[in-house]
């Protein structure tokens, strides 16, 4: 049995959707069609891709490692596949790109390197900063373009952007806590557990703005900028806490199980993209890192105006 990319498709879908059924919708195609390819995927792994859940999938260790080879491989056949607008020879030159904490640990750095070797005359120069700054510079002009969370960006009359991903934000927790075995997880039940609260890349603001749309607040015991801290912290129970699926790992860095559950109420995606200055006159390699970058996660994007 051969794998096919029709079926990394479905998986990627459902694992970043946490349902068959959403994924299936946002596919366009039947909920039986996912459940067939993520079952031919597993035989032909040899392994459980997912944990089954009443209210939805969540990734198991080995899923959450086959995750990252099946995104390299949909974004290397949608690359080789592409008819570049930029020639690589007018691609050239500096491209000075902010991006956030966020970014440039858990997203940046691989798509910097697939860039790099198809546009080997262009130069990324990145600059992390938080987004207030980077909204700044982009439109002083000190810096081109952005990646950064698109969901949190604040001045859109003078910034144009595009959405990459929507990273769907759940429920942390270890791997024996009492709420995992709960068919429905409401920010109730969160409520009433000791949580441990993010606060880098305005993490703490968003988790704010979702909270107060209900009675409940969250019993924050720790506030920290460190993904890793709130990971441990997580994993040997100390608390839980709600974060988006891009920073997930299922360990620590002492080697225990962090388990996710999906959260029933309302909870908005961390969406990551690109933000540049409206109606900018880009370079040709600034304009050859955005159509890249559109082309990789969402099939082309909108076309600059050039």
């Amino acid at each position: 049995m051969t794998l096919s990319l029709r079926q990394l498709r479905y998986f990627v879908g459902a694992a970043e959707t946490g349902q068959v059924s959403r994924a299936a919708v946002e596919l366009n195609v039947s909920q039986s069609a996912v459940t067939g390819a993520i079952k031919q995927l597993e035989l032909r792994l040899g392994t459980r891709l997912f944990d089954r859940h009443p209210n939805g999938v969540t990734l198991t260790f080995e899923g959450s490692r086959f995750l990252q080879h099946a995104r390299n491989i949909i974004a290397s056949v949608d690359e080789a596949l592409r008819v570049p607008s930029v020639s690589t020879t007018k691609a050239q030159g500096p491209i000075r790109i902010g991006v956030t904490y966020t970014v440039a640990g858990y997203f940046m750095p691989q798509h910097q390197a697939r860039f790099s070797r198809s546009y080997p005359a262009a130069t990324i120069e990145l600059r992390e900063a938080p987004r207030e700054a980077i909204e700044e510079e982009l439109m002083d002009g000190r810096l081109d373009i952005a990646v950064l969370l698109t969901s949190n960006l604040e001045n859109r009359m003078a910034l144009d952007h595009e959405t990459l991903i929507r990273s769907r934000r759940r429920l942390w927790l270890p791997i024996d806590h009492p709420m995992a075995g709960m068919p429905e997880i409401r920010l109730e039940h969160v409520a009433q557990e000791p949580y441990v609260m993010l606060t880098v890349d305005e993490a703490q603001q968003t988790a704010e703005r979702y909270w107060e749309k209900t009675p409940f607040r969250p019993r924050t015991i720790f506030r920290t900028s460190s993904v890793e801290a709130v990971r441990s912290m997580v994993a040997n129970g100390t608390g839980i806490t709600i974060l988006s699926d891009m920073v997930y790992r299922p360990w620590s860095l002492e080697g225990q199980r962090i388990e996710t559950r999906n959260v029933y109420d309302l909870v908005p995606s961390m969406d990551l993209g690109l933000a540049w200055k409206r109606d900018a006159e880009l370079s040709p390699a600034a304009r050859a890192f955005h159509d890249f970058m559109c082309l990789t996660f969402n099939g082309g994007g909108p076309g600059l105006t050039h």
